[in-house]
């Protein structure tokens, strides 16, 4: 279950939200693998005026930037793969967006089965009812 947080400078806008989201994460579940059903995402902005890099503001640049954050259970990819979503995810969000500075990044957060889940049940617990089904 791909945990998905994307923070876009710039304001609300309804297109590229369903835009964003949708592409997001279809390249999150084909790239690492995952399942889109069990895909969740939060797709936030921030006024440039309020995003800094180096001190400086985003308008100060005269750029743009986003924040990706993609919480996956711990071994469940490996760094070819994660490396891979980088690549992809980057060039994506660089051709829906435009304009990037280059600190616009991407986290990818390993968490651990027994600390990660949904439905109140951990990762670890789905993963052994689904082997034991």
């Amino acid at each position: 279950m791909p945990g998905i947080t994307l923070i876009v400078s710039g304001t609300p806008d309804a297109d590229l939200t369903n835009r964003l989201m949708t592409e997001v994460s279809n390249l999150t579940c084909k790239v690492l693998k995952k399942e889109l059903e069990r895909c969740a995402m939060i797709v936030q902005y921030q006024p440039e005026d309020q995003w800094f890099i180096a001190g400086q503001s985003l308008v100060a640049y005269g750029k743009k930037a986003f924040r990706l954050e993609v919480t996956i259970t711990d071994e469940t990819n490996t760094k070819a793969e994660k490396a891979e979503y980088h690549r992809q995810a980057f060039a994506l969000l660089e051709g829906i967006i435009g304009n990037l500075h280059p600190h616009a990044n991407i986290h990818i957060v390993d968490c651990r089965a027994s600390a990660y889940g949904y439905a109140g049940i951990t990762q670890e617990e789905h993963n052994f009812r689904r082997l034991h089904a």
